[in-house]
């Protein structure tokens, strides 16, 4: 497989695409209107080069522009609309999350892995724990949270030390698994265990259990977790009321992908 320096550097590499792509990715939660200058600064790129790009994408209706400020149109939306219109995996786990957040009385989410973050694909919220607010799309890092830890559990050894050596870590909180030995054993003992508990370390008084959904072949393509409260028992209280809960919802969401015979339309590897 080529590495993603390597492509870079071939002929089949579009660069004005990939620029393009940073330019849409620079707007965000904090900045949803950015100037040619701001943009230019966040992605890295000439004001000319981001000038073109926005042009571009203004003129295919993706971004808009009112005085010297452009945003995103909700054209966008297509883009991710499209994804989950083919993932399709989420019709068939709404039932199952809705009873499993009913039955806890928590928020539970389903993510997948996309190379150093997990991406929000479906959520049912019953209250915001989190500082940050999150929905379909929304991102974290994988290593940090119990749903990167469950899917990253499923690669194979030598993936697994290959990703633990190519990405780097770091302390979010005081609680925060960073060092690689550490979060290589980790992740090992997720594996054998069957699920992943992290308790504040991606925030202060947040924590969150989590399963794996595999497909009929055995792949993880999606982590399920219900996140709760800190508390002394927190850990106690997850394994004895929150993973019964979780091990029946996956169950019920496997089922429905054999008997609907849902299968990733994608290789492993783009599963993280």
């Amino acid at each position: 497989m080529v590495s993603r320096v390597a492509f870079t550097e071939s002929p089949d590499y579009m660069q004005s695409l990939a620029r393009g792509l940073q330019v849409l990715c620079a707007f965000n939660r904090e900045q949803p209107r950015c100037t040619l200058s701001e943009i230019a600064a966040q992605t890295g790129l000439s004001r000319a080069v981001a000038r073109r790009s926005l042009l571009t994408l203004r003129h295919l209706g993706y971004v808009a522009a009112q005085g010297r400020h452009f945003f995103l149109t909700p054209r966008v939306l297509e883009l991710g609309h499209s994804y989950l219109s083919s993932l399709d995996l989420t019709e068939l786990a709404h039932e199952a999350m809705e009873q499993l957040s009913q039955r806890v009385g928590e928020s539970c989410s389903m993510s997948v892995l996309d190379g150093t973050e997990i991406v929000y694909v479906a959520r049912v919220a019953v209250r915001r724990l989190l500082s940050v607010a999150l929905g379909v799309g929304a991102r974290l890092p994988a290593f940090a949270t119990s749903m990167g830890r469950v899917l990253l559990a499923y690669k194979s050894d030598s993936e697994l030390s290959a990703w633990l050596r190519e990405n780097s870590f770091y302390a979010i909180t005081a609680h925060t698994m960073y060092k690689i030995r550490a979060l290589q054993a980790e992740i090992l003992k997720v594996r054998r265990q069957g699920y992943a508990f992290v308790s504040q370390e991606l925030e202060l008084g947040l924590c969150s259990i989590a399963v794996p959904i595999r497909s009929t072949t055995g792949l993880a393509v999606c982590g399920l977790n219900v996140s709760m409260r800190y508390s002394d028992d927190v850990h106690a209280v997850a394994r004895k009321k929150m993973l019964p809960a979780l091990h029946s919802a996956r169950q019920a969401i496997e089922h429905a992908m054999a008997r609907n015979g849902w299968q990733p339309l994608v290789s492993r590897s783009a599963y993280g």
